[in-house]
């Protein structure tokens, strides 16, 4: 078995990396040492992980279209911060 540390990976934007049989253990291990303010976008589904870095363009139209959300929730006085919470 290999063992590498996370810092000795490199996604360059616009490509992914996909890890197989990483346990949830395990993922919780990587979300913990990567931190909340990363680059890159990680998603787990039954033992596969799969760490994206996306492309600078597609974090512009993230944020415009989390805007225009915010700006037509004001406008029609909704709380989209409370929808789909189970509280």
């Amino acid at each position: 078995m290999v063992t590498l540390q996370l810092r000795q990976l490199e996604v360059p934007p616009g490509h992914g990396l996909l890890l197989r049989e990483v346990s949830w253990a395990e993922f919780e291990a990587i979300l913990e040492e990567l931190g909340e303010h990363r680059g890159t976008r990680i998603a787990y589904d039954g033992g596969l992980l799969e760490i994206m870095a996306p492309l600078p363009e597609h974090e512009y139209f993230k944020e415009t279209l989390g805007d225009a959300i915010k700006d037509i929730s004001e406008t029609l006085s909704l709380d989209y911060e409370s929808y789909g919470s189970t509280t």
